[in-house]
């Protein structure tokens, strides 16, 4: 049984991965933290196979808006953000690229085939585009294994978010030297070719970045706060990592 303040949120007959277990004990942190707050009723059900209410999810949503705003990111900071990214906001930015995935499925151990795919991935770097073909074919959990991995020509448009973060704005040529991690699983990842595309004008691209300058406060605030609930929570069969002193105040 795996347990948040002795509330389950997984059972011995789901086969989860660390990364599962973990998501599933943030949410629960979050969704007991709301109903500390008056958030959410006392009476919310404990979530079912990892999913909570709908009320609850609505709640933890409030929580975050009320416990972690942050500034308004300001014209100075905005361009200054612009100046030291301008590779990330280019327009019609495209990437050759040929990829292997090793997927992540349900009782998969994760830290196993991390090895394994980090192992192949040293010896790809050093072989030539014939050998990434073949590993593609015979080890690639992907439908574009059959032709060697290829993905032709992609827009960060054309990739899931976080796989698009590790592609695009960078410079690198050939296979990347460390591992993508995406949704699916894990990408060994070579690039034949960048389109740089066109860098636009500030002017137009004010409000993505000060979106972006929000998603990336966000981001920091939500994991120092979940790392101070972690510090004050009972947990039992789930690894968080946890403050020692308040980071949130």
């Amino acid at each position: 049984m795996v347990t948040v303040n002795d509330i389950a949120i997984a059972t011995a007959d789901e086969a989860l991965d660390e990364e599962a277990l973990r998501q599933r004990a943030c949410t629960e942190l979050l969704r007991q933290r709301a109903i500390e707050l008056g958030l959410l009723a006392e009476d919310d059900p404990a979530p079912r196979e990892g999913a909570v209410s709908e009320a609850a999810s609505a709640a933890i949503e409030a929580l975050l808006m009320q416990e972690l705003a942050g500034p308004e990111p300001d014209e100075v900071a905005c361009r200054r953000h612009f100046e030291a990214n301008a590779r990330h906001f280019a327009q019609g930015e495209r990437v050759q690229v040929r990829h292997l995935l090793f997927a992540v499925t349900p009782g998969v151990d994760v830290d196993r085939l991390r090895q394994h795919a980090e192992g192949h991935l040293i010896a790809l770097r050093a072989s030539d585009a014939a050998a990434f073909t073949e590993a593609a074919k015979t080890l690639s959990n992907c439908p574009s294994g059959a032709d060697g991995g290829r993905l032709g020509w992609l827009t960060a448009d054309d990739c899931a978010p976080e796989f698009a973060r590790e592609l695009f704005g960078r410079s690198e040529i050939g296979v990347l030297p460390q591992l993508l991690h995406s949704r699916f699983g894990l990408h060994i990842v070579a690039v034949d070719a960048r389109e740089p595309g066109r860098l636009p004008a500030f002017e137009q691209v004010r409000e993505a970045v000060a979106q972006q300058m929000r998603q990336r406060h966000q981001i920091s605030a939500v994991r120092q706060y979940l790392q101070t609930l972690a510090a004050d929570a009972r947990l039992q069969g789930v690894e968080l990592q946890q403050a020692t002193s308040p980071l949130v105040q």
